[in-house]
């Protein structure tokens, strides 16, 4: 008799805890951890670049947290600075400089992975790792940035790997200073800078080479912007209507590239290189030109197990409040930098207001409480114009201005400034360290 009891308070028992769990599992935001998981974690931050490395930092500052408390998660051996590879494509950096070991940056208080995700489980509230670990979470963020997709243009790897040929991008470690070695061995002919239609790690890149390059040539007497038989012509195709995407530095921009002689061909977007030819897309038509040099911005796109797993929108960005950085659906999860759906420009300054954003919030959230910070979107693009000047970009959601020397000094940052350039070469490298380290709030500077 006894064993009977005991059978039928368990059966009593399955038939409670079951539809008990199932409910847990529909509402999307439990934090009770898998059993089937190898490790739990308070706070589990998919990607240690610019944006993960910076928050998983700035929570360790706020103390709450004991050691394994947060992992960080990324297959990358090295953690680059992005940002200067426009100035190694321009001959201003060395890119052994830009770069150090990931496990120099991750603070012994953090566990990391150095492991590849391969699957989310938002409902069961954990990740799938390449070698078959399942890492659990109570609270999760995903930054593993974007993508660059070289096979969206037919042609494109091989020719950018030849290291004979004239075609190179400052949109990957591996080829950047290729881009001023094509620079240097250019002589005379066409030179084409393309920007792709769509999503692109920092919109102002694809033409910041082109004014270096054109500024490269102007001093070697290559390129006469005053005189049609200047031996190098140079062409910008981008697949946007516009130079840029706010009106006010669009303006400058375009007055430049008129008062530079700069073709412009809008609405054309690359889509396949052969030899020395490059197809363009332009309203539905081809459109070939000749090139002797050519610089390609490819797609950016999101990570595959990002656009699976159920966080995503229609285009494959995390679905997040763009004010909270929190999902949309599951509560317990968040989203930073360019894997964010946010409507703003993908850029490292982006992540400097969006991390302090985040920290609070998602401690609110662990609180029970509701998320009181909110981001509005700023992000900025120091635009190198050569001439050692740069015109800075600083603009918030609605691409509507958002200065920060206009507001301190009055300066008008639509106008390039030989003071901004040396904020791009010298400053924003140097003060990245801070970033890094979870010390930099962008235009707020030095956060404990």
């Amino acid at each position: 008799m006894q064993a009977l009891s005991r059978r039928a308070v368990l059966e009593t028992s399955r038939s409670i805890v079951r539809p008990h769990c199932n409910e847990i599992a529909r509402s999307f935001a439990t934090v009770a951890p898998v059993t089937t998981t190898s490790r739990n974690h308070k706070i589990v931050v998919v990607g240690s670049g610019s944006a993960g490395i910076a928050l998983c930092h700035q929570l360790l500052h706020r103390g709450r947290f004991t050691k394994d408390d947060i992992a960080v998660i990324d297959p990358a051996t090295w953690h680059d600075y992005q940002p200067g590879w426009t100035l190694v494509g321009g001959g201003l950096k060395n890119k052994s400089d830009l770069r150090r070991p990931m496990q120099e940056l991750i603070e012994p208080r953090l566990k990391f992975y150095n492991k590849k995700v391969t699957s989310i489980s938002p409902q069961e509230n954990y990740l799938s790792l390449g070698d078959g670990d399942r890492i659990a979470y109570e609270q999760l963020v995903v930054a593993p940035g974007i993508t660059i997709d070289f096979d969206s243009v037919k042609g494109l790897p091989g020719a950018i790997a030849d290291p004979d040929s004239m075609v190179a991008s400052i949109y990957s470690y591996d080829y950047c200073d290729k881009v001023y070695r094509n620079i240097q061995r250019a002589k005379k002919g066409r030179a084409i800078f393309t920007q792709p239609a769509g999503v692109v790690k920092c919109a102002g890149a694809p033409q910041k080479i082109m004014w270096l390059a054109l500024d490269y040539w102007r001093r070697a007497h290559l390129y006469n912007v005053g005189s049609s038989g200047s031996p190098i012509s140079i062409t910008f195709a981008t697949g946007l209507p516009t130079m840029f995407g706010v009106p006010k530095y669009s303006a400058e921009l375009n007055r430049l590239r008129e008062q530079r002689r700069v073709e412009g061909l809008f609405e054309h977007n690359l889509v396949a290189v052969d030899g020395n030819t490059a197809t363009f897309d332009h309203a539905g038509e081809p459109i070939q030109r000749h090139f002797d040099f050519l610089h390609v911005s490819p797609r950016n796109v999101p990570h595959a197990f990002v656009k699976e797993s159920g966080l995503s929108n229609d285009a494959g960005y995390v679905d997040v409040n763009q004010h909270t950085l929190r999902h949309t659906t599951y509560t317990n999860v968040w989203a930073i930098g360019d894997a964010a759906n946010l409507p703003t420009s993908k850029t490292m300054a982006a992540v400097t207001s969006q991390a302090p954003v985040l920290t609070q919030n998602l401690l609110l959230a662990m609180e029970g409480k509701k998320p009181s910070m909110e981001y509005d979107g700023y992000t900025s693009c120091p635009l190198l114009t050569g001439e050692k000047k740069v015109l800075l970009a600083e603009f918030k959601y609605g691409n509507v201005p958002k200065e920060t020397f206009n507001k301190w000094f009055g300066i008008d940052q639509g106008v390039p400034r030989r003071a901004f350039y040396h904020l791009k070469k010298d400053f924003f490298p140097w003060v990245y360290r801070f970033h890094v380290k979870g010390h930099w709030g962008g235009p707020k500077g030095y956060i404990r």
